[in-house]
């Protein structure tokens, strides 16, 4: 490895980012146009968009016969979406969440989730469960039409300060396809160097490129999602920063793994490492998510902040695990004494938070 690959790989995630950019915002616009509801817009156009990386990134490591990529690229970016994103967010700004997302939208990414380790077990994510996977996301997308006319108004607003009014207009609608065209182009260009130098990397480093995937890779194509729901939050657009990393959950599972496994000749194969700790991890993250966003409907800046440093405590397992990923002895000792300890202690803190508001309440009353 030198300098050399560095650079282009850099440049590559610099290339991907901005084609994601560009296409959010055109396909954002486009709906509008056309007259898409603010939530479906969110859970759909831009927490899509956003994830258009990890899809360019995983179809890429698929068709190179590198699908160990794809498939932590999935899991990592799925991990970092609930911890960091939405723990960042919370800390600039607590997040008030909707009920839809809390009734439908996190149970069934909790359900995904689920579903994804049972493909996974013998080990390989063939093409006819990438099938059943992308036949999900079709599904999923019908019922978020059907559901999004319960959104009140001020969600309404909220996407139309973000994303314009749906003027119809035929030359906004030819310059928002113009933009959508022109971001899917950076994004494979940028994603053919990202895949070729992460390869080249982990091979240098002594990495496998599962956990490339789940470092490198994951946080790199998840900074679009980082700036959406980040912009969102300090906008006070809470629903669009909860929703599009709820939303970019459900489309990398169903959307980005379902069609890596269609085009792999031979599925995207699932190691023992990843159904020993990674897998599980991304379950166990999306089971925490639901209680928090049930209790009250918020998610705080202290909820925020240990999400934070669930992260945190992931990632260093996770690196220092890299030589022996595959066999992780001390698995075991680290669920024991720190992801239990601290799912435990968000789950207690987020039954128990509404409570003191409402004795606090009738004391000043």
């Amino acid at each position: 490895m030198n300098w050399i690959t560095m650079g282009l790989f850099v440049f590559g995630l610099a290339v991907l980012m901005g084609g994601a950019e560009i296409l959010v915002r055109g396909a954002s616009k486009m709906a509008r146009i056309w007259g898409m509801p603010p939530l479906l817009i969110g859970l759909t156009v831009v927490a899509f968009g956003t994830s258009a990386p990890e899809m360019a990134i995983s179809v890429n490591s698929a068709l190179s016969h590198q699908s160990e990529i794809s498939l932590g690229n999935v899991v990592g970016s799925n991990v970092f979406n609930i911890l960091v994103i939405l723990g960042v967010s919370a800390l600039i700004i607590p997040l008030v969440v909707n009920q839809q997302l809390v009734r439908w939208d996190v149970p069934i990414m909790i359900g995904v989730s689920v579903l994804v380790y049972i493909l996974g077990y013998d080990h390989v994510i063939d093409r006819v469960e990438g099938i059943v996977l992308f036949g999900g996301l079709i599904l999923y997308i019908w019922f978020t039409i059907r559901s999004s006319p319960k959104e009140s108004p001020e969600v309404r607003e909220e996407y139309v300060r973000e994303f314009g009014g749906n003027s119809g207009n035929r030359i906004r609608l030819a310059g928002s396809a113009g933009l959508v065209i022109g971001g899917l182009v950076l994004l494979v260009a940028g994603a053919d160097l990202m895949v070729d130098n992460a390869v080249i990397i982990a091979t240098a480093l002594g990495l496998s490129k599962m956990v490339i995937g789940l470092t490198i890779v994951a946080i790199g194509t998840s900074l679009p999602e980082v700036a959406t729901s980040i912009m969102a939050a300090l906008k006070g657009q809470r629903d669009i920063a909860v929703g599009n990393a709820v939303g970019s959950n459900l489309f990398n599972m169903m959307g980005v793994l379902g069609l890596a496994a269609m085009v792999s000749s031979n599925g995207v194969a699932v190691s023992q490492g990843a159904l020993n700790f990674d897998i599980p991890v991304m379950i166990a993250v999306a089971m925490v998510s639901l209680p928090i966003l049930f209790s009250g409907h918020l998610i705080s800046r202290v909820e925020g902040a240990i999400f934070v440093i669930y992260y945190a405590a992931y990632l260093s397992f996770v690196l220092q695990s890299a030589a022996l990923h595959d066999y992780l002895e001390s698995f075991n000792g680290f669920m024991l004494y720190t992801v239990f300890p601290i799912t435990g202690f968000i789950i207690l803190y987020s039954l128990i938070s509404p409570l003191w508001g409402k004795k606090a309440e009738k004391t000043r009353n």
